[in-house]
């Protein structure tokens, strides 16, 4: 039975889970507290053991109170048994010593003296069995004659034997006339008592008390003491017998009950072994089937049920391999169109100053979507090589913080044009950490363009920290947020929220999928926080070491100015500030003339940011006098830089801005709307 030897771990920190033979128990037996704490883990983790202890402890009860009626009922016989013969000798030896007195008619002391020796030898004679026979006075004679006869007792006894309401009984001649006695006939009473053997051990004895009465002295007293050591030894015979044949009896509940408990739960356990081997991936595993009881009908509806699933699996594998392999073949047979087409677009884009300005507007609108189709190729490409499993990852070390700062300087022109700002928070700790800078520099990008995409040009932070088992990333916007129901499909391939909504920076949809699998390529987690109206913070976990376990996050999911009315960047944290009067390598570079660039009923090029519903408060000390806001002012990007910051590059030719910021503007400004790009 293994539920019955359960195995001590060489560890007791955590138990450990069950396995095929048997129960591994988390602490050791050797103290207490041990065996307690492996009972109580024993009771909620395994079925048979708590079957067999329930068993027990049901039948150690009914057998305790079976033995117990059974121990008092056969002492109350063996006493009951042993007790008649003994009232029958004292009846006779009272008979006796009554005869004795009756054939004497002396009345002198001397004489007197003598007919009471023959009369109590007489009745120690007739009285064969007694320890002892005690002669005494009536307590209720009174009179002068009260003194003639002394009280005698012959053998091993003394009158202290017999006590006060034993000899109140018997001078009444009542039935059972005082507590603690009780009578035998209407003459004779007793009362149970303890004897000390020759050895000084107390024995159980009973006093049979019985009156005389002697000729012109009146009623007298005789008590026989018996020993019970016999039948006290023939119930302790009784007693242990009965102790050993319980004993026995719930031991013996117990085994049948583990080995009926056992025939039970091994199909239950070899179900449960094989649900796990099916959830590992061996679909061909079954249940074994034998008889045709109700295990067996279990067992057969076990197997119906993983041929159906087994069915279904592979069915939904082959279709997802069709589907993959025709999304892969697909993407690469674009391809060679598509490079074609982005190369006949780049010329027409090359010369679109030589052509109208409606066409011209046509080839830009060419080339960006070109160039996003081409994104959406290289996603699907990539998102496929996921599902069939080559992806491969190059781990060295890096610095999250580097990667962050270059992402913002890349991200920068971008969300400038949305007017909004970006605030780096690094504040440092444990340095590099193992991972593949390309792929987790395309999860921050993913991350910061979704942010800026949904951040309703509010300010954006991204924070940086770590700590002994993980580095931490944390993009926070103040944009509108989502629903509980939203965040759970947040993470699902070309779902949008809001489908009315128009995207400003194009995408093809699979950005936070792919960012998805990056992270779980090198074990780390993705998560997201957001509620209406209170902003997006997604938190990106890295282990710092190939192999590491992540014991806790660095940084927290929920921001701690989640829900504030206002939001507030504290400048202490901020180095330095780019696109205002230095960029993050503190070089001085030159703005270009926005405000002369724009006609007279031209929208400006960068696009003022909306009125906020949150207020921006800055905890900045400055002592020089307020200027007159810039155009760009709406559109800053704060960043904070790491101890070796990297030049912010210039704005990619591809990046894709607002349509409508120079649909009006006139042809005279084309060249200077160029240049401002």
């Amino acid at each position: 039975m293994s539920a019955l030897s359960p195995r001590a771990s060489t560890s007791s920190s955590r138990p450990s889970d069950v396995d095929t033979d048997g129960i591994r128990v988390p602490y050791r037996w050797r103290s207490a507290r041990g065996v307690w704490r492996n009972l109580v883990f024993l009771w909620r983790t395994s079925l048979p053991f708590r079957t067999i202890a329930l068993s027990v402890a049901l039948t150690t009860a009914t057998v305790l109170s079976v033995g117990f009626v059974m121990s008092n009922s056969i002492a109350s016989d063996l006493f009951n048994s042993r007790l008649r013969p003994l009232v029958s000798e004292t009846e006779r030896a009272v008979t006796a010593a009554q005869t004795v007195f009756a054939s004497g008619e002396e009345t002198d002391s001397a004489a007197l003296e003598t007919l009471q020796t023959l009369a109590v030898d007489a009745a120690q004679d007739s009285a064969a069995n007694s320890y002892g026979v005690i002669f005494m006075q009536s307590a209720s004679a009174t009179g002068e004659q009260s003194n003639e006869l002394r009280a005698l007792a012959k053998g091993p006894v003394s009158a202290d034997l017999v006590s006060p309401e034993l000899k109140e009984a018997v001078s009444a001649g009542a039935d059972t006339a005082a507590t603690g006695t009780t009578s035998a006939s209407p003459q004779t009473h007793y009362q149970s008592i303890a004897l000390v053997d020759e050895l000084g051990n107390e024995v159980p004895g009973i006093v049979i008390g019985s009156t005389v009465t002697v000729q012109s002295l009146g009623q007298y007293e005789m008590y026989f003491v018996y020993s019970m050591e016999e039948t006290q030894q023939t119930l302790d015979f009784v007693q242990r017998t009965l102790v050993v044949a319980m004993f026995v009896l719930v031991l013996l509940v117990a085994v049948i009950t583990g080995f009926v408990m056992r025939a039970v739960i091994q199909p239950i356990r070899e179900a449960a072994k094989t649900s796990r081997r099916l959830a590992a991936g061996h679909l061909e595993q079954r249940v074994p089937e034998s008889g045709e009881d109700d295990i067996a009908t279990l067992a057969r509806s076990f197997n119906e049920m993983a041929d159906s699933l087994q069915d279904q699996i592979e069915r939904l594998a082959n279709l997802s391999q069709v589907q993959q392999r025709f999304v892969s073949d697909v993407s690469h047979e674009l391809r060679t169109p598509l490079t074609t087409i982005r190369l006949a677009g780049g010329m027409l884009f090359d010369r679109r100053d030589d052509f109208d300005t409606v066409t011209a507007r046509s080839v830009e609108l060419l080339h960006d979507q070109i160039e996003r189709f081409e994104i959406l190729l290289a996603d699907l490409l990539e998102i496929s090589r996921y599902d069939a499993g080559a992806v491969e990852i190059l781990r060295e070390s890096n610095s999250l913080a580097t990667v962050a700062d270059d992402v913002i300087g890349a991200m920068t022109p971008v969300a400038l044009d949305h007017g909004t700002r970006l605030v780096l928070n690094a504040p440092g700790g444990y340095g590099e950490s193992e991972f593949d800078a390309r792929r987790i520099n395309r999860v921050v990008r993913n991350l910061l363009g979704n942010a800026i995409e949904h951040g309703e040009a509010k300010p954006i932070v991204v924070s940086v920290d770590s700590n002994e088992s993980a580095v931490a990333l944390s993009v926070r916007d103040y944009g509108i947020g989502m629903t509980e129901a939203e965040r759970t499909r947040v993470f699902d391939r070309f779902w949008r929220a809001d489908p009315s909504r128009k995207r400003t920076m194009g995408g093809s949809g699979l950005g936070l999928a792919i960012s998805l699998e990056d992270v779980r390529l090198h074990e780390g987690r993705l998560e997201v926080w957001s509620e209406p109206g209170k902003g997006t913070n997604f938190r990106l976990t890295l282990p710092r070491f190939v192999g590491g376990k992540i014991m806790g996050s660095p940084l927290p999911l929920e921001p701690g100015d989640a829900g504030a009315a206002t939001i507030t960047i504290d400048q202490e944290d901020v180095s330095s500030e780019a696109f205002t009067d230095e960029d993050v390598d503190t070089q001085p570079i030159e703005l270009p003339d926005l405000v002369g660039m724009r006609s007279s009923n031209a929208e400006p090029l960068v696009s003022s940011a909306p009125t906020n519903s949150m207020d921006v408060i800055e905890n900045v000390d400055s002592e020089e006098p307020a200027q007159a806001p810039a155009p760009w002012d709406d559109a800053e990007a704060v960043v904070v830089t790491s101890s070796a910051p990297e030049p912010v590059p210039s704005l990619p030719s591809g990046e894709q801005h607002d349509e409508d910021a120079t649909t009006d503007a006139s042809e005279s400004n084309e060249p200077n709307q160029e240049e401002a790009k």
